[in-house]
């Protein structure tokens, strides 16, 4: 019996550490002399961060300080989507970030197409948000994973490669 292997292609982070990075960032907003006084609250939903500051200034301020605490936390940056910000009730800014998680259906067909039309010894399957790559040979595999890390740089999303058998 031949045996095949198998990985699956997910879009996902580590949300304890985007929690840590939240907490970092409120601290040092709390710590800093130029956004001591802005009032900033950051709150953390589901697949959802708002940013509620006094100023654009000041929401920049936060943008940059909450980017370099991901970079240190080993969060890629690709998983925020910054949305405009808007000006809400007195005076002040808010902006909402949303979270990038999985992969979609546009961009699972666009990844598995690309695929197939370079590595004809995989198969390619869509399993919700997430793709299985089967192959009889784990050099193919690899040589999967190599050419999905070379086109990571194209998508707007992360990728990871789980459950390698």
């Amino acid at each position: 019996m031949a045996s095949t292997y198998s990985f699956d292609v997910v879009s996902e982070f580590d949300r304890q550490e985007l929690v840590n990075a939240i907490d970092q960032v409120r601290r040092e907003i709390a710590q800093r002399y130029d956004l001591k006084d802005s009032n900033t609250q950051i709150e953390l939903e589901e697949a959802l961060l708002v940013v509620n500051t006094a100023s654009d200034m000041t929401l920049q301020a936060v943008k940059d300080v909450l980017l370099q605490k991901a970079t240190k936390r080993n969060l890629s940056l690709k998983i925020f989507d910054f949305q405009p910000a808007e000006v809400s009730s007195g005076n002040r800014v808010s902006q909402r970030i949303n979270l990038r998680k999985g992969l979609s259906q546009e961009l699972a067909k666009k990844i598995s197409k690309s695929i197939r039309d370079q590595l004809k010894k995989v198969n390619v399957a869509i399993q919700g948000e997430s793709l299985r790559v089967t192959g009889k040979n784990k050099d193919d595999l690899q040589a999967t994973i190599k050419l999905l890390r070379e086109k990571e740089q194209e998508l707007e999303v992360p990728l990871q490669f789980e459950n390698y058998r």
